[in-house]
């Protein structure tokens, strides 16, 4: 900086030593035609003039100097930059100490005038002063650009001291996850050792199961059970599905028979006996309908004296029956505990034994409710079916009358399937005492 101003100061003091030169030498070259006091006057107002314009830029210089000494501490840090500057200073310094020589070579030669010289003067220091004003705004430009990176620096110091702490928050949840992950794999491994012994306790209670399962039923029982369910399965194969089969087919046959045989009489009834009956039951209601409501009203009375008459013997029965009741349920009382903990283990244990057994017998009893019911439903769809296909029965085609007839239905081919079996089986019992009465007479 101490350069740049002894540059600049430098620089106006050519311009004055200049303009001085040039002052003496126009004044040696006008004493031989122009009076002294003319070339006196001159002089004098030339130097008052040029007096004022150094007054003026020495004012300038001194503006610029303040400027200069405010901005010391920001171009201490812009030293790099300010060096190709003062190249440029330099250079712009030898293109003044060549100016210079000009000027004294014209001086020499007198071929210039001081206005000419004044003006390229204050040409030259417009133009160094256009000079520095770029400069100026090249290094306030400079400073904004070092403002700005400045900011963007603190913002992307900012920005990474929240990503550091987001990256040791990060750090402390995966390191909390791995303690958890470890923890629940340390239980796993308790919850697998358990399960396994779990698994093997298991094994062994359900191989004391079976072995209690297979030891419950005697083994007297368990020969004469399998025995009679061979007896019973040679009996049905024998004797019992022939016959149920003679008995199916004699009905298919019976109802074939039934059906030619009904044929002209139900034409007989829908022609001759269906209108009769329609028109007496039209008069039969008719006649009957006023009866079968007076007797409604009539047994809806009686039923309503009959509950209040009713309800207040119930009432005192009870309170009468009541304290009896209470002494022996309390007399009972530990007489049924009594009992209860006598046979709560038996209980237990014949629960534990039949468990398994009520399991099947419980689905197949869901299995049997199953099929029934499905059996049930197509006999009422086909059983209506054939009631809405003639005009007799049309009007017995209910959901009430269709169930009654297929319970009827159901209840008498069971009755007919155990009156064959008890057949069956007393035939086939009384022929094996006869066989065993003639090899004992023949012994």
């Amino acid at each position: 900086m101490a350069a740049a101003k002894f540059l600049v100061f430098s620089l106006f003091l050519a311009l004055l030593l200049s303009t001085a030169w040039a002052d003496a030498s126009a004044d040696s070259d006008v004493d031989v035609a122009v009076p002294a006091s003319q070339v006196t006057g001159s002089t004098d107002l030339e130097t008052s003039a040029l007096k004022i314009e150094l007054d003026q830029l020495t004012s300038k210089i001194q503006s610029l100097e303040s400027q200069i000494d405010k901005k010391t501490r920001e171009l201490k840090e812009k030293d790099e930059k300010l060096a190709e500057k003062e190249k440029l200073i330099k250079d712009k310094a030898d293109s003044i100490g060549t100016l210079q020589s000009e000027i004294s070579s014209l001086q020499e030669k007198g071929k210039l005038d001081d206005s000419e010289q004044l003006n390229k003067a204050n040409e030259r220091a417009a133009d160094l002063q256009k000079q520095f004003d770029t400069l100026r705004n090249e290094f306030e430009a400079q400073n904004a650009e070092k403002e700005a990176l400045g900011t963007k620096a603190s913002e992307a110091e900012r920005k990474i001291d929240e990503l550091n702490s987001r990256l040791k928050n990060l750090q402390k949840i995966s390191d909390d996850q791995k303690s958890k992950i470890r923890k629940t794999e340390r239980a796993l491994k308790v919850a697998e050792e358990e399960m396994l012994k779990a698994k093997v306790e298991a094994s062994s209670r359900t191989k004391e199961l079976m072995e209690v399962h297979g030891a419950w039923l005697p083994p007297w029982l368990a020969v004469q059970l399998v025995r009679f369910q061979s007896l019973a399965q040679k009996h049905w194969n024998d004797h019992g599905k022939p016959r149920l089969e003679i008995v199916v087919q004699k009905a298919q046959e019976n109802k074939i028979k039934a059906a030619k045989w009904a044929e002209p009489h139900l034409e007989t009834v829908k022609t001759k006996w269906i209108p009769t009956a329609k028109d007496q039951w039209v008069v039969v209601t008719t006649q009957v309908k006023p009866h079968v409501r007076s007797l409604s009203a009539k047994t809806v009375e009686a039923y309503e004296t009959s509950k209040t008459s009713i309800t207040a013997h119930l009432v005192q029965v009870q309170e009468i029956v009541d304290p009896y009741f209470q002494e022996a349920k309390k007399f009972s009382k530990p007489y049924i505990d009594q009992v209860a903990t006598i046979t709560k283990p038996h209980v237990d244990k014949i629960r534990v034994v039949v468990k398994p057994y009520t399991k099947k017998v419980v689905r197949a009893y869901g299995k049997f409710l199953k099929s029934a019911t499905t059996y049930h439903q197509q006999v009422q769809g086909t059983v209506q079916d054939t009631l809405k296909r003639h005009e007799l029965t049309e009007a017995l085609a209910t959901k009430e009358f269709v169930w009654f007839v297929v319970c009827n239905n159901n209840t008498l081919h069971i009755l007919l399937f155990n009156h064959e079996n008890i057949f069956l089986f007393s035939k086939s019992e009384l022929t094996d005492g006869c066989f065993n009465c003639c090899r004992h007479q023949q012994y």
